[in-house]
């Protein structure tokens, strides 16, 4: 039987108790970003470009096999199976390339051009003009204003928004095919192209960079077309159209439930945002046994602070760095074999992350309550 406490003793458990239940995830850090870089072991930092290669060889023999496997088949019974499959493969692919827009696949920026217009190109991204907006996305995280991707509109655009427009930018599968879209389009609010290399997503000395991955894209496309031609439309869309749609809806879940699905996820303005704070705003996400498929990318919070350390070295990093982080972090819920319970997460969150304050330092997201059927009880709050 265990003593009886001091009342002194008790005090104090009641005040870290109290402090426990207090804690707001809006307010600095009592740590610093270069705390949590100490924490990292020294050989996480560590590129090897012969392991980023091998894994670029998997994937690519994975997906050559999956193809041939299926053109020698063609049964109606298999084709959705290898429409999942090859989907999830051409999004590691797609992953393996953001490694090179990192520069965390090899120290060797002639190696990362190389294989990231490879890998993105073949899955028609233009890997230039997605890598410059993508340095952007993770210089600006969590900033209202100054974020690329994902990031909130205010309630001021959101109500000009045609009411179609909502629902269609909450009801899925719509934001799962959003990415396409934004390549062309970018997001509301914002104007530019990623094809264009006058953009104001570049700067001058970028336009060149912009022009050969545009080239790149679509000497792809002119490639599709000169497929479908001699082999014919339906069997190109079933080898790689569908696989393509798959690719674009991970790309879309992943990334979407990188920075949404807590209430708890502040964004900030002004002079209340810091880089280390907005990098607290993403969360890790456990795939289950598609983790290793697609590179751990679902390991998000110390990509997001430490984007030059590779893939394969992440779950390590964050292991070691999670004492430091403390509340900050979010425990990702774990996984079955299959990530299905993210489904319930996209859902909810579709439903009510709909728009933030147009005033205020520190926001959270709110909701229309005409989509969600009912109002939010979660935070709203701001500072």
């Amino acid at each position: 039987m265990a003593p009886a406490m001091r009342p002194e003793q008790e005090a104090s458990c009641k005040a870290t108790e109290d402090h426990r239940s207090e804690f707001d995830a809006a307010k600095p850090p009592p740590f610093r970003i270069g705390d949590v870089r100490a924490a990292v072991p020294a050989h996480c930092w560590r590129k090897s470009p012969l392991r980023s290669l091998s894994y670029v060889a998997r994937d690519v023999v994975v997906v050559a096999a999956l193809a041939a496997a299926a053109w020698r088949a063609d049964s109606w019974a298999l084709w959705p199976l290898y429409w999942a499959v090859q989907g999830t493969m051409f999004w590691a692919l797609f992953v393996l390339g953001h490694d090179c827009g990192h520069g965390s696949f090899s120290d060797s920026g002639t190696l990362n051009s190389v294989v990231g217009h490879l890998l993105h190109t073949f899955i028609l991204v233009p890997y230039n003009g997605w890598r410059i907006s993508h340095r952007t996305h993770h210089q600006n995280h969590g900033h209202i204003e100054k974020d690329e991707s994902w990031h909130p509109i205010t309630e001021k655009v959101y109500q000009k928004l045609e009411p179609r427009t909502k629902t269609l930018r909450f009801s899925v599968p719509f934001p799962l095919l959003a990415f396409p879209v934004y390549l062309w389009y970018r997001s509301p609010g914002k104007e530019g192209s990623h094809f264009n290399p006058s953009s104001d997503l570049f700067t001058p000395k970028e336009r060149r960079d912009v022009i050969i991955s545009t080239t790149c894209w679509f000497t792809m496309i002119a490639l599709l077309i000169g497929m479908a031609c001699v082999f014919g439309l339906v069997p190109v869309l079933k080898l790689y159209g569908v696989p393509y749609i798959v690719n674009v809806m991970w790309l879309d879940l992943v990334t979407y439930l990188h920075h949404h699905g807590h209430q708890d996820l502040p964004w900030y303005r002004g002079e209340e945002w810091s880089y280390l704070r907005g990098g607290l705003t993403t969360v890790d996400r456990d795939y289950g046994w598609i983790n290793n498929i697609h590179h751990d990318i679902g390991t998000h919070v110390i990509h997001h602070l430490f984007p030059q350390i590779p893939h394969y070295h992440l779950v390590e990093a964050t292991k070691a760095a999670r004492p430091v982080l403390g509340r900050y972090y979010r425990e990702p819920e774990k996984s079955g074999p299959l990530p299905m319970h993210l489904i319930t997460v996209l859902l909810k969150s579709l439903r009510v992350d709909h728009f933030v304050s147009d005033v205020g330092d520190v926001v959270f997201y709110q909701t229309d309550p005409s989509l969600s059927g009912d109002k939010w009880t979660g935070t709203d709050k701001q500072k």
